[in-house]
């Protein structure tokens, strides 16, 4: 199969985050075991997902990682011309969930698998990892991390290919998503001074939110390799009360810090607590004793920076025939990989700028062009 024919396949399961993804998991253990790839599934507590870990060739020194993520963001509530789930040709481009965000990467890598094998020993190991779970939070990955840690072996780099159009990122923010509850004191809305309003209370707290996110913009705390260029807060959800006559009693928000490389988000939301505790939660106290607020985290990754100068970036640099790097605003598992020694470069097929979206495509030509990157790679291996 090429990668057309195999990314057909990939777009036929219905990875969105909510589900399973061993049917698909399933297809790649199976495709390589044909090949002759023993394959290593790292499963999560329920065994109701996986990643997956293969090695082509040697495996006693440090190899190269191609990784990428199962998993895909809903299509519910989007208007699609074409179905999600079914790989679909107009005009040069191929449609489905997935095809940009990352399918597609993982479809070239695993139709590379027989040159890689079939045309002489590779000198050095390339690794397959294909993880779950990114889209919500990098989580999967990180038991197969821990997997690659104890090994006296870990890789020596990792390529990632969420979509750049094949041109190579060596940086991108980190990400805090945080969650905060406000627990107030209800009573009769005539009666207002008498309770402790949570929503008021929570405003508040986005509102110095907002004022933290103005300091953020400081031109000495800036990065003109980012767009935007300085750390970002926002507050995305907000929920509460239960009718217009009661005062509410609870309020919940949600918010994210994207973060540079050299700023530590949990900084930020540490101010935000600071200001909870100090300025908002005593006036609450003053009207009732049982009110509270809490900070709870839902997710975080740590950002990346690979430098310019390092092996990874200079091996990405030639199979991409390109030496201009740059960064991406979107978060990926990059930062993880080097946190525990692997230094990382993002590079894939397709445009994140048709990722998330009805009607996701990549062109054939990004399709090919990866296919070639990866045949270059091989060769380089076998030099």
């Amino acid at each position: 199969m090429n990668s057309k024919d195999i990314l057909s396949k990939l777009i036929a399961f219905d990875t969105t985050s909510r589900e399973s993804n061993l049917k698909l998991i399933g297809f790649v253990q199976d495709y390589l075991d044909q090949l002759g790839v023993s394959c290593e599934l790292i499963f999560n507590e329920e065994r109701s997902k996986a990643n997956l870990f293969a090695t082509l060739g040697p495996d006693d020194r440090p190899g190269i990682v191609l990784s990428g993520h199962t998993d895909v963001v809903p299509a519910d509530g989007q208007n699609w011309s074409f179905e999600p789930f079914r790989l679909s040709e107009h005009e040069g481009r191929l449609y489905g969930r997935g095809t940009a965000d990352m399918k597609s990467y993982i479809a070239c890598v695993l139709a590379a698998v027989p040159g890689m094998l079939d045309d002489g020993p590779l000198k050095v190991p390339v690794h397959i990892a294909l993880s779950y779970d990114e889209e919500v939070g990098c989580l999967g990955v990180r038991s197969l991390l821990e997997t690659l840690e104890q090994r006296t072996n870990r890789p020596k780099l990792c390529i990632i290919g969420e979509p750049t159009e094949l041109k190579p990122v060596l940086g991108h923010k980190g990400k805090l998503a945080m969650r905060c509850d406000v627990h107030g004191a209800a009573c009769h809305s005539a009666y207002a001074p008498e309770g402790v309003n949570a929503i008021e209370n929570a405003a508040d707290l986005i509102g110095e939110l907002k004022r933290i996110g103005t300091e953020l913009r400081n031109p000495e705390l800036c990065d003109s390799r980012f767009d935007p260029p300085f750390t970002t807060v926002q507050t995305g959800v907000i929920s509460g009360g239960k009718a217009l006559n009661i005062v509410p009693d609870n309020c919940r928000f949600d918010f994210e810090i994207r973060a540079l490389p050299a700023q530590n988000p949990k900084e930020v939301a540490q101010k935000l607590e600071q200001y909870a505790l100090e300025q908002v939660l005593p006036k609450m106290h003053a009207v009732d004793a049982s009110t509270d607020i809490q900070f709870s985290e839902l997710s975080s990754y740590p950002g990346l920076v690979t430098s310019a100068e390092s092996d990874a970036a200079s091996l990405v640099a030639e199979i991409c025939e390109s030496g201009e790097f740059s960064t991406v605003a979107f978060g990926t598992e990059g930062g993880l990989y080097d946190a525990i020694g692997i230094p990382t470069v993002i590079c894939g097929p397709g445009s994140m700028d048709q990722g998330h979206k009805p009607d996701e495509f990549i062109t054939i030509e990004q399709l090919e062009a990866c296919d070639a990157m990866l045949a270059r790679l091989t060769k380089l291996l076998r030099a």
